[in-house]
């Protein structure tokens, strides 16, 4: 009560004394236009000031945790006061699990991300304050990796319990505020005792370890034995194998014939599988309709054997009114596929997705070893990005990381043949938005053929052209409900859209030092002769040569393509706005050229 009555206290004199500089703003926002691809922005406005009493928060707090039936909505409810009330950026839960911490990060805008910190990672300020059962402030979140917060100031909280830390609590503003941070940890401690509260109720109806219609292991056993064996594995130098099975169009045949009939079908599934695996083998319910077997010390190799065998098996299984039993199996083994237990059962399900596609004519799938699957082949990127947006938030992986990653592992290069790897990737990124599917590779084609207009060397040529494929790299760090937004960007979604050259160069290009060539295209394509641009205001001459020409092919797209906030303007309109911006946003002479290539370049999309 004196904690509290302290902050109150703190509250009134901190007020009294600056009324303007540290109360807590809450933004009015008026709506940034965006006319045609993120050229034109409107610039913020005034903000107003509100003031809160702490005693309040706290009884406001108190009194909605009491009737919150569960931790998922305590912790909403939480985030939702935190942010509207305390005017913080973002907050996020973090919890331990095996050897890491996976946690859960909302945004100002309701975006949501997870990630895993490996508890090794003793440098880590989360780590950090997690296993010491510290606080700490921080100013600088870039570890978070969602760069549009990294510039952050915030706190971690330990969550501790008779000297049990059993979680954190993050969270971050643009103004950094220590009276605010004091009302956070205060209520960081109601917090601990809802969660004290609640998994004592809900441990005394805990579930048992058996699935009760399959009489395999349930979900949270198998992820448990999984763990084991992977152990033992890495101790004793040898290998796990995982096998996916997934029945084929249940949903259909229950919505035919009813659920009993769907459960009587994963029945006989389970049935086939426990007869015929090995006797060290475990078989376990992994979803709905999925089940799984781990195989410890078996290679892919004899895990596809395996799983060829069961697929012939369960094939011969007639099913009274629908006929043979089909499945989808996928195959992924430790530590060839992957090293981490959450890698290792994304691809194999990853791999259970493309067996699906490959099913013959007959419906049965091939078996299919996520050893086989070429990373960037577009099947194989759809199937994982359907994977990961399935199992984002229980994994903590993100798809354009995972992206990140696999570019970083390729041996890229200005002059090696990577327009396959690199068409991939920008391809991806373009999907996340369907109004911009296919845009890198028209504008590499676009500037392609104004570089080679301009008379240029054919190495400058082949540089521009994969700096414009690349050019929207950055994009892999923006959220999508910004991106997809149908209307118009709010003045904060307009500055995290326009952070994503920044993210492009630091995220994507600058740890590959073969392709630094390329930064400052993607870095500054979207500048502007007249000095008006982003990210750096360059203006003339200042504006790399390669980087104006991409500038142009990248807008002329934008207006010939349909966008969430307009339908595509004719060929003739977007030659007219081209011309009115010559020499003020577009260098003039390359307008020129650009505009006498236009008509033949539009009728090739």
């Amino acid at each position: 009560m004196r904690r509290i009555q302290k902050a109150q206290k703190a509250s009134k004199e901190h007020i009294i004394k600056d009324n303007v500089s540290h109360s807590n703003p809450i933004i009015r926002k008026k709506p940034s236009p965006r006319i045609y691809g993120g050229y034109n922005y409107s610039q913020r406005i005034n903000n107003y000031q509100n003031t809160f009493e702490p005693l309040d928060i706290f009884k406001e707090f108190c009194a909605t945790a009491k009737h919150t039936k569960n931790l998922e909505t305590l912790f909403n409810y939480f985030h939702n006061l935190v942010v509207n009330k305390l005017n913080y950026n973002f907050t996020a839960f973090g919890f331990s699990s095996s050897n890491h911490i996976k946690v859960k990060l909302t945004d100002h805008i309701g975006n949501i991300y997870s990630s895993r910190f490996l508890l090794t990672d003793e440098e880590n300020p989360i780590i950090k304050s997690f296993l010491k059962k510290k606080k700490f402030c921080i100013d600088d979140f870039s570890f978070i990796n969602v760069h549009y917060l990294n510039n952050s100031h915030g706190i971690i909280i330990p969550l501790v319990h008779s000297d049990e830390c059993l979680g954190l609590i993050i969270a971050g503003a643009s103004v950094k505020n220590p009276q605010n941070d004091d009302v956070l940890e205060v209520l960081s401690n109601f917090i601990t005792l809802n969660i004290i509260n609640k998994t004592l109720s809900e441990a005394s109806t805990q579930d048992v370890n058996i699935d009760s219609l399959t009489g395999l292991v349930n979900h949270g056993e198998f992820q448990a034995k999984l763990t084991e064996e992977i152990t033992k594995a890495k101790d004793s130098n040898k290998l796990v194998s995982v096998i996916i099975f997934d029945i084929n169009n249940i949903s259909q045949l229950n919505k035919e014939y009813g659920h009993a009939k769907g459960d009587e079908i994963i029945c006989i599934l389970a049935d086939r599988i426990k007869k015929n695996i090995r006797n060290v083998d475990i078989a376990g319910r992994y979803g709905g309709d999925e089940l799984a077997i781990i195989m410890p010390d078996a290679n892919n190799e004899e895990a596809c054997y395996m799983a060829e065998y069961l697929n012939y098996i369960i094939s011969c299984s007639l099913i009274d009114d629908v006929g043979a039993m089909k499945v989808n199996v996928g195959v992924s083994t430790y530590p060839t596929c992957a090293q981490e237990q959450e890698k290792l059962l994304l691809i194999a399900e990853q791999a259970m997705l493309i067996s699906k596609s490959k099913s013959d004519k007959n419906g049965v799938a091939s078996v299919v070893s996520a050893g086989d699957i070429d990373f960037w082949n577009e099947m194989a990127l759809n199937s994982l990005a359907t994977v990961i947006a399935k199992k984002h938030s229980q994994y903590g992986i993100n798809f354009e990381e995972e992206l990140v990653h696999q570019f970083h592992s390729e041996n890229l290069s200005i002059n090696n043949n990577n327009l396959d790897v690199v068409t991939s990737l920008a391809g991806a990124i373009d999907a996340k938005d369907p109004y911009t599917r296919g845009h890198s590779q028209a504008v590499s084609r676009y500037a392609e053929a104004l570089a080679r207009a301009l008379n240029l060397p054919e190495h400058e040529v082949e540089r521009i052209k994969l700096g414009a494929m690349l050019h929207d790299v950055g994009k892999i760090g923006i959220p999508e409900s910004v991106l997809r937004k149908p209307g118009q960007l709010t003045d904060q979604e307009w500055d995290i859209m326009k952070q994503h050259p920044e993210i492009g160069v630091l995220k994507v290009l600058e740890p590959i030092h073969s392709l630094n060539d390329i930064i400052p295209i993607v870095r500054h394509h979207h500048e502007q002769i007249n000095g008006k641009g982003y990210p750096d205001k360059l203006k003339g001459d200042e504006i790399p040569y390669g980087a104006r020409i991409v500038g142009i092919a990248d807008v002329f797209h934008a207006l010939v393509s349909d966008r969430p906030y307009r339908k595509a303007l004719p060929i003739e309109k977007a030659i007219e706005i081209l011309k009115a911006g010559a020499g003020i946003q577009w260098d003039k002479d390359m307008v020129r050229k650009f505009i006498i290539l236009a008509p033949s370049l539009i009728t090739k999309t």
